[in-house]
Protein backbone atom coordinates (compact mmCIF):
# COMPACT_ATOMS: atom_id res chain seq x y z
CA UNK A 1 0.00 0.00 0.00
CA UNK A 2 1.32 3.42 -0.93
CA UNK A 3 0.52 6.32 1.41
CA UNK A 4 0.94 9.91 0.30
CA UNK A 5 1.78 12.37 3.06
CA UNK A 6 0.46 15.85 3.61
CA UNK A 7 2.84 18.52 4.90
CA UNK A 8 0.86 18.91 8.12
CA UNK A 9 1.70 15.42 9.38
CA UNK A 10 5.40 15.70 8.55
CA UNK A 11 5.66 19.18 10.05
CA UNK A 12 3.99 17.95 13.25
CA UNK A 13 6.92 15.56 13.69
CA UNK A 14 9.65 17.91 12.47
CA UNK A 15 8.56 20.79 14.69
CA UNK A 16 7.56 18.56 17.62
CA UNK A 17 4.09 20.13 17.64
CA UNK A 18 2.78 19.99 21.22
CA UNK A 19 -0.69 18.84 20.22
CA UNK A 20 -0.09 16.67 17.15
CA UNK A 21 3.51 15.33 17.15
CA UNK A 22 2.80 12.03 18.93
CA UNK A 23 -0.37 11.28 16.96
CA UNK A 24 1.27 12.14 13.63
CA UNK A 25 4.38 10.09 14.41
CA UNK A 26 2.22 7.11 15.38
CA UNK A 27 0.26 7.46 12.12
CA UNK A 28 3.48 7.66 10.09
CA UNK A 29 4.84 4.51 11.75
CA UNK A 30 1.58 2.69 11.05
CA UNK A 31 1.63 3.81 7.41
CA UNK A 32 5.23 2.60 7.03
CA UNK A 33 4.21 -0.82 8.35
CA UNK A 34 1.60 -1.08 5.58
CA UNK A 35 3.81 -0.06 2.65
CA UNK A 36 5.62 2.87 1.14
CA UNK A 37 5.41 6.62 1.81
CA UNK A 38 5.46 9.24 -0.95
CA UNK A 39 5.43 13.01 -1.29
CA UNK A 40 5.22 15.34 -4.27
CA UNK A 41 6.65 18.74 -5.06
CA UNK A 42 4.34 20.79 -2.86
CA UNK A 43 4.96 18.76 0.27
CA UNK A 44 8.71 18.75 -0.31
CA UNK A 45 8.67 22.53 -0.73
CA UNK A 46 6.51 23.06 2.36
CA UNK A 47 8.68 20.93 4.67
CA UNK A 48 12.01 22.26 3.40
CA UNK A 49 12.03 25.42 5.60
CA UNK A 50 11.79 23.20 8.70
CA UNK A 51 15.04 21.43 7.80
CA UNK A 52 18.57 22.44 6.93
CA UNK A 53 19.19 21.74 3.25
CA UNK A 54 21.48 18.79 4.00
CA UNK A 55 18.95 17.29 6.38
CA UNK A 56 16.21 16.91 3.77
CA UNK A 57 17.68 13.81 2.15
CA UNK A 58 18.58 12.39 5.55
CA UNK A 59 15.06 12.92 6.90
CA UNK A 60 13.41 11.42 3.83
CA UNK A 61 15.79 8.46 3.94
CA UNK A 62 15.32 7.80 7.65
CA UNK A 63 11.55 7.72 7.25
CA UNK A 64 11.66 5.87 3.93
CA UNK A 65 9.78 8.68 2.19
CA UNK A 66 10.06 8.62 -1.59
CA UNK A 67 9.81 11.80 -3.67
CA UNK A 68 7.45 11.07 -6.55
CA UNK A 69 6.96 13.91 -9.05
CA UNK A 70 3.41 14.60 -10.10
CA UNK A 71 1.88 13.76 -13.45
CA UNK A 72 0.07 15.94 -15.93
CA UNK A 73 -3.19 14.20 -15.05
CA UNK A 74 -2.76 15.03 -11.36
CA UNK A 75 -1.91 18.66 -12.13
CA UNK A 76 -4.99 18.98 -14.33
CA UNK A 77 -7.18 17.43 -11.61
CA UNK A 78 -5.79 19.93 -9.10
CA UNK A 79 -6.66 22.78 -11.46
CA UNK A 80 -10.17 21.45 -12.02
CA UNK A 81 -10.82 21.13 -8.28
CA UNK A 82 -9.38 24.59 -7.71
CA UNK A 83 -11.72 25.97 -10.39
CA UNK A 84 -14.63 24.33 -8.56
CA UNK A 85 -13.45 25.89 -5.30
CA UNK A 86 -13.23 29.35 -6.86
CA UNK A 87 -16.73 29.02 -8.34
CA UNK A 88 -18.14 27.98 -4.96
CA UNK A 89 -16.31 30.55 -2.83
CA UNK A 90 -15.82 33.40 -5.25
CA UNK A 91 -12.25 34.17 -4.12
CA UNK A 92 -8.86 32.54 -3.70
CA UNK A 93 -8.60 32.17 0.09
CA UNK A 94 -7.27 28.61 -0.08
CA UNK A 95 -3.93 28.27 -1.77
CA UNK A 96 -3.45 26.03 -4.78
CA UNK A 97 -0.85 23.71 -3.12
CA UNK A 98 -3.58 21.99 -1.08
CA UNK A 99 -5.28 20.98 -4.31
CA UNK A 100 -1.99 19.84 -5.84
CA UNK A 101 -1.31 17.65 -2.78
CA UNK A 102 -4.78 16.08 -2.94
CA UNK A 103 -4.59 15.42 -6.68
CA UNK A 104 -1.06 14.00 -6.35
CA UNK A 105 -2.28 11.63 -3.66
CA UNK A 106 -5.32 10.56 -5.66
CA UNK A 107 -3.24 9.78 -8.75
CA UNK A 108 -0.03 8.42 -7.21
CA UNK A 109 -1.02 6.58 -4.04
CA UNK A 110 -3.65 4.44 -2.41
CA UNK A 111 -4.43 6.95 0.33
CA UNK A 112 -3.44 10.25 1.95
CA UNK A 113 -2.29 10.74 5.54
CA UNK A 114 -3.32 14.28 6.51
CA UNK A 115 -4.97 16.42 9.13
CA UNK A 116 -7.94 17.25 6.93
CA UNK A 117 -9.84 20.45 7.50
CA UNK A 118 -12.62 19.33 5.18
CA UNK A 119 -11.31 20.22 1.74
CA UNK A 120 -9.73 16.85 0.91
CA UNK A 121 -12.99 15.04 1.62
CA UNK A 122 -14.98 17.72 -0.18
CA UNK A 123 -12.90 18.07 -3.33
CA UNK A 124 -11.29 14.62 -3.56
CA UNK A 125 -14.11 12.27 -2.62
CA UNK A 126 -12.42 9.32 -4.37
CA UNK A 127 -9.36 9.74 -2.16
CA UNK A 128 -8.98 7.47 0.85
CA UNK A 129 -8.07 9.76 3.73
CA UNK A 130 -6.29 8.67 6.92
CA UNK A 131 -6.07 11.14 9.80
CA UNK A 132 -3.93 11.10 12.94
CA UNK A 133 -6.07 10.80 16.05
CA UNK A 134 -5.35 12.39 19.39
Amino acid sequence: MRTALDSSVILDVLTNDKKWADASQKSLIEAISLGSLVIGECVLAEITPALDSGDISTFLGEWGIQFLPTSQAAAVLAGEMYRTYLKRKGNAKRVLPDFLIGAHAQHHSDRLLARDRGYYRDYFSALVLIEPTL
